[in-house]
């Protein structure tokens, strides 16, 4: 037992002696305290292991840039028409409905124009008669004109033959322009479509009287179209005219319809931070519509 007691505290004396050797405070570090076992299980849920690989955390502050936006937007019209008449007259017909498409110089409605058409024909024949006065007006000046030169007749005979030939030629003059509205208020009576769209609204009947400033019809342009939508500010910078973007549309799911940014908007909205920007598309198949809803898509790069 004894034996056994020294090898004891010789083995103990000796590792004594190694750790005397070291630094205190690299022992402490090196070997940490062990926690109770009641405690082990809550420091793994606190502090979590890093999976392998794992991407560092940013540092406080720092915002990822997208290079691609994403909104929604509506598309409007870049033009609407109030067709009015230019000349008063009771509605003879009415040739397109609500939602019919139509081109620009397509006929929308006509006026009664049977006193056009009489005023038309009266106006020819008294330009028909002054066409004859003046001809022959300008007959008798040619001679007496040559008859003047040759000191046939007073020159007072002469100025009255010149000034019958300048009133014969005004009076055809007049008679040319009383023609010309006359035909132009006949040509008023059936009124076109001035743009290339689709009809609003159609708010008259046939056998209505329209006076001056009456809407008989409203016309949305369609060829092209605009996509209006709101841009985060922090894409202030990145978002400007000619970049290109696509929309889809619930009507045609799958397909995308290709645009151009024509307009950013300069002022932010201080309550929802945004800026509105515009896209044009060219829509010549008319399968967009003024109200339709859209998913916008833009690369930033």
């Amino acid at each position: 037992m004894k034996r056994i007691s020294l090898v004891i505290l010789l083995s103990a004396a000796t590792l004594a002696a190694c750790a005397g050797d070291k630094d205190p405070q690299a022992v402490q570090a090196q070997t940490p305290k062990e926690l109770p076992a009641d405690v082990r299980s809550i420091e793994a849920v606190v502090k979590p292991t890093a999976a392998p690989g794992a991407a560092p955390e940013a540092a406080p502050g720092a915002t990822a840039i997208e290079n691609r936006l994403s909104a929604t937007g509506e598309f409007v019209s870049p033009a609407r028409s109030e067709v009015s008449p230019k000349i008063q007259g009771r509605v003879a017909a009415v040739y397109v409905d609500d939602g019919a498409r139509v081109t620009r110089g397509q006929k929308l409605f006509s006026i009664e124009s049977q006193s056009f058409r009489l005023d038309v024909q009266r106006a020819e024949a008294d330009l028909s008669r002054a066409r004859s006065a003046m001809s022959e007006a300008e007959r008798d000046f040619q001679r007496k004109r040559e008859l003047r030169e040759k000191n046939s007749i007073p020159q007072a005979t002469f100025d009255r033959s010149q000034a019958a030939f300048e009133q014969a030629r005004a009076a055809y003059d007049g008679a040319r322009s009383v023609l010309g509205i006359a035909r132009q208020r006949l040509a008023d009576s059936t009124v076109p479509s001035p743009i290339t769209g689709v009809v609003a609204e159609r708010r008259v009947d046939v056998g209505e009287f329209l006076g001056d400033g009456g809407v008989a019809y409203v016309v949305l342009q369609t060829a092209p179209l605009k996509l209006r939508f709101q841009v985060p500010e922090k894409y202030l910078a990145r978002i400007r005219p000619g970049q290109s973007v696509t929309a889809q549309v619930d009507p045609y799911p799958g397909e995308r319809f290709e645009g151009r940014i024509k307009t950013v908007g300069g002022v932010i909205d201080p309550e929802t931070r945004t800026l509105f920007a515009e896209a044009e598309f060219a829509n010549r198949d008319g399968r967009l519509r003024p109200g339709l809803f859209a998913r916008v898509e833009a690369n930033l790069n």
